[in-house]
C-alpha cells in the first residue's frame, strides 16, 4: 500500500531538485517570481545566455572597474584557493576627510549560489557608475569579496575543494580560503558585515507538507544573531534598524521576506529553526566581533538561471538599503559599538531556543496558491541562557598549544605571553563527562563535554599565553575557549580531550 506514495514522493523530490525541469516550478515562477527585466546587463553572467561568471570574467570585470575608477577602487589578491586561484578583494571609497564607516561585503561563500556573486558585482558597478548611489562612498569604506569560494563556484558546488562548507568553518579554521578571508576581515576590522547567500526553495522534507508538498514563497530571508554573547544593544539595532529598513524596501517592491528559517527533524517531526546563535557561521561569528552583521538568503539554489535577474535585484535592493541605512546612521552605529565594547557581561556558555507554534506563507504545489502553513518554530532569536559563568579577566593557555594560538591570531584576537614564571590563581577545567562522535562532521569528530571548575594556585612558566578579555573580540573568545560552548575548540575536536583530563585552558578571574 505504501509503494505508490513512496514512488510519488521520490519522483516529486527528483523533479523539485531539478528545479526548472519541474512543470509545476514553471507555473510557480510565472505566477510568483517573474524576472526583473529592468536589471541592466552590466555584469559578466548577464551578458551571456548560459552559465555564470567564470574566474577569468570575474578578474577582467574587476580590473575594468579599477581602470575606469582608479581613484575610487583598489583591487588586491588576498591569497589562494585550494586549487591555486587568487582570491580577489576590492576596496571602494571616495577620497575625502569624512569619518568613514567600514563595511564588509561577501558573496559566493557557497559555490552553488551564483546570484550572490552576481548581485555583488552588480552592486559594485552601481556604486561606481550610478549617480543615485555614488554618494554612499563619501562616508563608507567598503571591502568586498565577490567570490569567496572560487573552486566551488567554478563547478557550481556548495563546498570547497576539500569538501568543507566554508560557512561552517568560521571557528575551526580548516580551509585555506577561510584563513585568508578571515585574516583580511580582521585586518579590515569592519563595523558592518553583509554576507550574501541563496537558499534551496524545493526541499526533500517539503514533500511531507500540505496535501502534495510546498515550496518556499520568500524572495529573501534575513539571518542575524540571537547569540546571547552578542551585546543586546547590537542585536536590537540590527533587527529594528537595518533589517527592518530592508524588510520595508522589499515589501514596497512587491517582494516577500521573512526571518531565516530552515527545517530540521526532531523526534520524527519537522520543525523550523529560526535565526542564528551559531558561531561556526558568519552571521553570528561576525556579530561576536561587536559589529552589525546579517547574512541574506535569496531564493535560488537548484533552479539554475530561473528568475536570475530577480535574484540579483533582491540582492542589490538589500545591499543598497543597508548601505543607505549605514550612511544615515554612522554616529549611531559607532556609538552603539563603543557601548558594546565597554560591557562586561557574564559568559553565556550554552543556551536554548524558544519553541512555539506559528505560521508562515508557503506556496502549495497542488493548488499553486499562497497558503498559511502552521509550523513549529525553534527560535534562536529568543534564546534563553542555560550554562552561565562569570566572565574572566583573561584566559590562560599552556605554551604548547600553538595550533589554538595561531587560530586565535587569525581571528584577530590579541594575545599576550608571560614574561617570567608566574604563580596565578585560576579556575581549571576538569572533564567530568565526555562523548566523542564516531562519525565526522566537517572532517572533525565532535566532542561533547561537561567540566568541573576547580579554583587553585598554579605556577605557569615564561611564555605561557594570556588572552585578555578587555578587547573588542572578547565575546568571540568565550565561544572558542569555554569547552561546553557548541563551537569551541574542544567541541569541534580541534583540542582533543578525554574524560578526567584537565584542559590546557584556564580562567583568570582576578
Amino acid at each position: 500500500m505504501l509503494k505508490q506514495p513512496i514512488i510519488l514522493a521520490l519522483f516529486f523530490y527528483t523533479t523539485c531538485m531539478l528545479g526548472q525541469l519541474n512543470p509545476q516550478s514553471k507555473k510557480i515562477t510565472e505566477k510568483f517570481f517573474p524576472d526583473a527585466d529592468f536589471i541592466e546587463d552590466i555584469t559578466p553572467a548577464l551578458q551571456k545566455k548560459k552559465g555564470f561568471t567564470d574566474y577569468e570574467e570575474l578578474t577582467s570585470y574587476l580590473e575594468m572597474l579599477v581602470a575606469q575608477h582608479p581613484e575610487k577602487i583598489q583591487l588586491s589578491y588576498i591569497g589562494e584557493s585550494q586549487k591555486g586561484k587568487q582570491i580577489p578583494m576590492v576596496r571602494l571609497t571616495n577620497t575625502n576627510s569624512n569619518e568613514k564607516l567600514k563595511v564588509w561585503i561577501q558573496g559566493g561563500l557557497h559555490g552553488d549560489e551564483p546570484a550572490s556573486t552576481e548581485g555583488v558585482l552588480y552592486l559594485l558597478n552601481k556604486l561606481l557608475n550610478d549617480s543615485k548611489y555614488t554618494y554612499l562612498l563619501d562616508s563608507l569604506d567598503l571591502a568586498v569579496i565577490p567570490m569567496a569560494n572560487i573552486d566551488g563556484y567554478l563547478k557550481q558546488d556548495r563546498y570547497a575543494a576539500n569538501g568543507l562548507d566554508l560557512n561552517r568553518d568560521q571557528t575551526k579554521l580548516m580551509a585555506s580560503e577561510t584563513l585568508v578571508i578571515k585574516k583580511a576581515f580582521t585586518d579590515f576590522n569592519p563595523e558592518l558585515g553583509l554576507d550574501f547567500h541563496e537558499y534551496r526553495p524545493y526541499r526533500k522534507d517539503f514533500v511531507r507538507m500540505s496535501s502534495f508538498g510546498i515550496t518556499s514563497a520568500y524572495d529573501a530571508m534575513f539571518l542575524y544573531s540571537g547569540n546571547l554573547n552578542v551585546p543586546e544593544n547590537l542585536r536590537t539595532l540590527t533587527n529594528t534598524l537595518f533589517v527592518e529598513n530592508a524588510r520595508k524596501v522589499l515589501e514596497n517592491n512587491g517582494l516577500r521576506q521573512h526571518d531565516y528559517i530552515t527545517t530540521q527533524t526532531y523526534g520524527g517531526q519537522i520543525h523550523f529553526n529560526q535565526g542564528s546563535n551559531n558561531a561556526r557561521s558568519s552571521a553570528t561569528n561576525y556579530a561576536l566581533n561587536n559589529m552589525i552583521s546579517t547574512l541574506f538568503e535569496i531564493r535560488g539554489v537548484g533552479i539554475g538561471r530561473t528568475s536570475f535577474k530577480r535574484r540579483i535585484n533582491v540582492t542589490f535592493l538589500i545591499a543598497i538599503n543597508y548601505l543607505e541605512t549605514a550612511y544615515n546612521n554612522i554616529a549611531l552605529v559607532k556609538e552603539e559599538i563603543a557601548k558594546a565594547n565597554s560591557l562586561n557581561n557574564d559568559a553565556i556558555v550554552t543556551s536554548s531556543k524558544t519553541i512555539y507554534t506559528s505560521s508562515i506563507q508557503t506556496i502549495d504545489l497542488d493548488t499553486n496558491d499562497l497558503i498559511d502553513l502552521e509550523i513549529t518554530i525553534r527560535d534562536a532569536l529568543q534564546s534563553k541562557p542555560e550554562l552561565v559563568r562569570k566572565r574572566p579577566k583573561a584566559y590562560v593557555i599552556d605554551k604548547n598549544q600553538a595550533e589554538i594560538i595561531e587560530k586565535l591570531k587569525i581571528l584577530g584576537i590579541t594575545i599576550e605571553s608571560l614574561s617570567e614564571d608566574t604563580e596565578l590563581e585560576v579556575e581549571s577545567f576538569t572533564v567530568s563527562e565526555y562523548q566523542r562522535d564516531s562519525e565526522k562532521y566537517e572532517k572533525m569528530n565532535l566532542q561533547t563535554v561537561e567540566t568541573v571548575l576547580n579554583s587553585e594556585k598554579l605556577s605557569f612558566p615564561q611564555g605561557t599565553f594570556k588572552i585578555p578579555m578587555n578587547q573588542k573580540r572578547a565575546n568571540l573568545i568565550i565561544e572558542l575557549l569555554e569547552p561546553e560552548a557548541p563551537n569551541s575548540f574542544v567541541s569541534f575536536g580541534v583540542l582533543e580531550t578525554e574524560k578526567l583530563d584537565t584542559l590546557p585552558i584556564y580562567r583568570l578571574l582576578n
